[in-house]
């Protein structure tokens, strides 16, 4: 997307590696779903060291470089990376929700990624509306500006599997259905503006990034928010009532994610295969992990509340997808993270013998 490996140095570190956060706290609760629990704890533990990490990285970069934190911030493409913040807190929350007994922190983290998510989609909104010169659609638009939609359902989502335990419950689920729905409306807008740069303008193999996934990323956590709400019904007279319609809508959702999986894939193949673009790891990827693992998560919750068992099998079958997806991406960054600091100490002996 806008750069190869992300380790560029602290100044241009990638803005949107919560990304990885995002991706690991889904597959962890999708191989929960499935019954491992042991990898879904073990999943846990890293997600932690991962969050907090970044937000170290993060904070030293305002600190010591905050014209390039401030340029990314403002700047069309990469500008929505930011929201993997916000989206990456409700996921960890989820699984602290889901996966742990310490509510309280799972709840103190929807406060906190909610607050993220509401920041961060209105400085991304206003900073595009009023920057100039302002770029082509074909250069500015791209897979992340999904994210919007992806950190707005992920306040749905936690919400609705914390509100049981909080007094305001009513109001919890409020906002719960309020983020579900102005999610599922800004995905229309943003879609339509992706289907027509594709189709409408050149598409270089190298443009068609992995950040592409999102295009179904974002559907499949609209029908897991949707089906939490569903789930959740019984807590609040408003949703008992919604039952048949968020029923029906979520069904809509995880039909139109379904769609993009194969156009996706075929996509995916050309880029490589026909335009020669190399495999090689980059940051952008784990926005590929992160959707095959929320699809996941979407159906196993679809089979749950609409009782079709038949999908069973597809959960399953994809949780095993995204689980591998999670190694690979992993290894891949690991490897990048490992020759970038040997390259570092490289360059340091060097100056060193310099008199």
């Amino acid at each position: 997307m806008q750069r190869r490996n992300g380790f560029d140095g602290l100044a241009n570190f990638f803005p949107g590696y919560f990304a990885l956060v995002m991706a690991t706290g889904i597959v962890s609760v999708a191989v929960h779903l499935q019954g491992r629990a042991w990898v879904a704890l073990g999943l846990f533990w890293l997600n932690i060291v991962a969050y907090v990490g970044l937000w170290g990285i993060t904070l030293l970069r305002i600190a010591r470089f905050p014209r390039p934190f401030l340029d990314d911030l403002t700047h069309h493409s990469r500008g929505a990376t930011f929201l993997t913040k916000a989206a990456g807190t409700c996921v960890l929350g989820a699984q602290f929700a889901l996966l742990t007994p310490w509510r309280h922190v799972a709840e103190g983290l929807w406060f906190f990624g909610a607050g993220l998510s509401v920041a961060l989609s209105y400085t991304f909104f206003t900073s595009i509306t009023l920057c100039e010169p302002k770029p082509s659609l074909a250069a500015g638009i791209n897979g992340a500006w999904l994210l919007v939609v992806v950190a707005t359902e992920s306040i749905s989502v936690l919400g609705a599997l914390v509100a049981p335990s909080m007094e305001a419950a009513a109001v919890v689920l409020f906002i719960s259905l309020c983020a579900y729905a102005v999610g599922a409306m800004v995905y229309a807008f943003f879609a339509t503006l992706i289907l027509y740069r594709w189709m409408f303008f050149s598409m270089r193999p190298e443009r068609l990034t992995p950040d592409y996934w999102i295009d179904m990323g974002a559907l499949a956590i609209t029908t897991l928010a949707g089906a939490l709400l569903v789930q959740t019904g019984s807590r609040w007279g408003l949703l008992q009532t919604l039952a048949p319609f968020l029923t029906g809508l979520t069904i809509c959702f995880w039909a139109t994610a379904t769609w993009w999986i194969p156009l996706l894939s075929a996509l995916e193949l050309w880029r490589h295969v026909r335009g020669k673009v190399p495999l090689a790891y980059g940051p952008d990827y784990w926005a590929m992990v992160f959707p095959l693992g929320m699809y996941a998560v979407s159906t196993f919750m679809l089979v749950r509340v609409t009782g079709l068992s038949f999908l069973h099998g597809l959960a399953e079958f994809f949780t095993y997808v995204a689980l591998a997806a999670w190694v690979i991406v992993f290894a891949g960054m690991s490897h990048s993270l490992a020759r970038f600091l040997r390259s570092k100490a490289g360059g340091r002996g060097v100056q060193s013998s310099i008199p």
